[in-house]
């Protein structure tokens, strides 16, 4: 009720044209980079250099790479772990991703599995030694906030990412793109979780993907978005379309940054390419403080 009461006061101060720094704005030691537009959130490119390098295998997953912010001036940034689909490689899959996510201030890890066909929970299971590695043992874990972790997987592997935030719920973001159903449902997770589907997907339907939605407590932040007219493949090359959500959902959640509420809450800033969205706004407190819609 305070909250709410709080930002009714904001906002009716910026009706009236009065400048009004926010208690968030000025008491979150997370929030990275300047203040989000329309246009900087669809680039393909944050305000971050960035750099990247491989990883070997040993650590409990087959290697990958690992992209992070060159800047060390604003200390530490959340990590994403993602992880591609059955049989897939992340170089042949994934590795768009990888400069695109650490331009917007995060460290990423994008792994190979053990075998490509690795069903859900063995992907899970490689996500969380990821991030276990990246935060203990890889070279850039001076970089990485170790509270400050999300996974991220496509088909199979966004079984894999549910896997693991129903197994490690201190996570802070799960991302399902297409996700496979995972071998437990989701009543159990406490993890901010969205989920995208393709609204051509014959593989991983949009009806299997909102079945996982609701499955998830009403108590966990959520939300569901389908790609208009897209396939089982949408995830697998550049896509804006997907990034400019994404993005903004790490930012909420990983960041704690409230500034980007306004792209996914209360509806969508911008529509396009976009054929259904539900959410549990208004997405900008932690897990577990705001009721489904």
């Amino acid at each position: 009720m305070f909250r709410k009461l709080t930002w009714a006061l904001v906002a009716a101060a910026m009706t009236l044209g009065l400048v009004v720094p926010t208690a968030d704005a000025a008491a979150n030691p997370y929030q990275r980079g300047p203040d989000p537009t329309t246009a900087s959130v669809a680039a393909t490119r944050g305000t971050f250099a960035t750099a990247e390098q491989t990883v070997g295998g040993g650590n409990g997953f087959a290697g990958g790479k690992i992209y992070y912010p060159a800047d060390t001036s604003q200390g530490t940034f959340g990590a994403i772990a993602i992880v591609p689909g059955y049989t897939a490689t992340w170089a042949a899959e994934g590795a768009w991703m990888g400069h695109w996510l650490a331009s917007f201030g995060f460290v990423v890890i994008g792994i190979d599995t053990l075998s490509r066909t690795d069903w859900d929970t063995a992907r899970g299971t490689q996500l969380l030694a990821a991030l276990d590695y990246l935060t203990q043992k890889s070279s850039v874990r001076g970089r990485v906030d170790g509270k400050r972790l999300a996974v991220m997987g496509h088909s199979m592997g966004g079984g894999g990412a549910m896997s693991a935030a129903l197994r490690r719920p201190s996570l802070w973001a799960a991302v399902g793109l297409a996700p496979f159903s995972p071998s437990q449902n989701l009543t159990t997770d406490r993890v901010p979780t969205f989920l995208l589907a393709g609204q051509r997907d014959g593989t991983v339907t949009p009806s299997s993907v909102q079945n996982l939605y609701n499955g998830i407590p009403a108590a966990v932040e959520k939300a569901y978005l389908e790609l208009a007219g897209a396939g089982h493949g949408f995830p697998t090359s550049s896509n804006s379309v997907m990034m400019r959500r994404v993005v903004p959902w790490l930012k909420i959640f990983v960041d704690r940054d409230t500034r980007y509420s306004k792209f996914l809450c209360p509806a969508l800033a911008d529509t396009t390419g976009v054929s259904g969205y539900r959410n549990s706004c208004p997405l900008d407190v932690p897990a577990g403080l705001r009721a489904a819609s």
